[in-house]
């Protein structure tokens, strides 16, 4: 097998769902290991005198660990920590952080009371509150593992995270150096035990705001996006808020309808036409005239204070999904993401007089 052959299979494992993943791992990784440690006999000079020294099968499965480390399912250790065979004894303390991982993030079911245990074994200290890191390789969380102290790296059903202590707010401009340049989500700070709740909205929120790779890329935060996962934690629901309450919008034309959208929206968030105008940046007696059309919609419900209600979270969910829409279409057709932000639709900014 040679280098091309091992990139591919490699690809192929991360690339599959977690429980064939872990199906192909123990089926294909020890002959992969048997086969690059033949490769490296006869490529590096002095290796055979390793193979020679230590065993074959020690070396081969130093191999499977380093693997198993590229892989994402394994911590690497840190260099005083390294033994003197490889890296084959450091397997038992990496199993016990997975199965720590595992037990705060819900993937599998542990008691309360056995955490303290679990977290022992791990040799990681329990503290009052995480954050969780939702990164897109696991590339990603070996490096990050490097730059931040005390974390927990594990393998989620979605992909790989990070668990950090938070045991303040100042730890953000620390976070956001430190993910600088790579594509990541923070979830909010949550005790310990509710683990799985920092995880799961890091991992929505990596996914409803698609970032730019590279340099440019910076970390998204869900302390900043609370409402927007709030109202998309269900689309399918918010589509039907969205069309159960703009239902009388639905014979305009799309541009008479996004428009008196808008005009709703901003009216709604300002509280009155002068501040929708200047929110617009149209004329005031363009904001009259469009509620006036508003109000022969929708009646005297515009006054009621829970339609109201009602009408700016419909708005809003319909605002942000028709722009994580866009993002997506943008991504795939230019092959590159965009940059993290909601904005409102852009409509026409110029000032219509008693037109929609």
């Amino acid at each position: 097998m040679n280098e091309v052959e091992m990139c591919e299979l490699l690809n192929r494992i991360w690339s599959l769902p977690r429980g064939e993943w872990i199906r192909v791992l123990r089926k294909e990784l020890p002959s992969l290991a048997d086969e690059m440690v033949e490769a490296l006999r006869h490529e590096i000079p002095g290796f055979a005198g390793l193979v020679q020294d230590m065993g074959r099968e020690t070396v081969r499965q130093g191999l499977e660990e380093a693997l198993l480390t590229a892989l994402g399912y394994r911590t690497p250790p840190k260099d005083d920590d390294i033994p003197q065979e490889l890296t084959a004894p450091a397997a038992p303390l990496d199993r016990s952080r997975q199965d720590l991982f595992n037990a705060l993030t819900g993937a599998t079911d542990v008691p309360p009371a056995a955490l303290p245990e679990l977290a022992r074994r791990a040799g990681w200290p329990l503290p009052e509150t995480v954050r969780a890191i939702a990164v897109t390789s696991p590339g990603e969380t070996q490096q990050l593992a490097a730059t931040l102290d005390d974390c927990l790296i594990g393998m989620g059903s979605d992909g790989p995270c990070l668990l950090i202590p938070s045991p303040d707010p100042d730890t953000r401009g620390t976070l956001e150096a430190a993910l600088r340049g790579r594509t990541t989500a923070v979830g909010h700070a949550v005790p310990v035990r509710d683990a799985a709740s920092s995880l799961r909205w890091a991992r929505r929120l990596l996914h409803l705001t698609p970032a730019p790779a590279g340099p440019d890329a910076r970390p998204v935060f869900v302390d900043d996006h609370l409402s927007t996962l709030l109202l998309l934690q269900d689309e399918p629901l918010a589509k039907a808020l969205a069309a159960r309450w703009l239902r009388p919008l639905a014979g305009l034309t799309p541009r008479q309808s996004e428009r008196l959208e808008v005009t709703l929206l901003a009216w709604l968030e300002g509280g009155g036409a002068p501040e929708a105008a200047k929110a617009l940046s149209v004329h005031p007696q363009t904001v009259r005239y469009r509620m006036r059309q508003l109000e022969k919609l929708f009646g005297q419900g515009l006054r009621d204070p829970r339609t109201r209600f009602e009408l700016e979270m419909a708005l809003r969910s319909r605002r942000l999904m028709a722009e994580i829409g866009r993002r997506s279409s943008r991504v795939t057709r230019r092959a590159r993401t965009v940059a993290v932000g909601f904005r409102p639709l852009v409509v026409a900014r110029e000032a219509r007089v008693n037109g929609l």
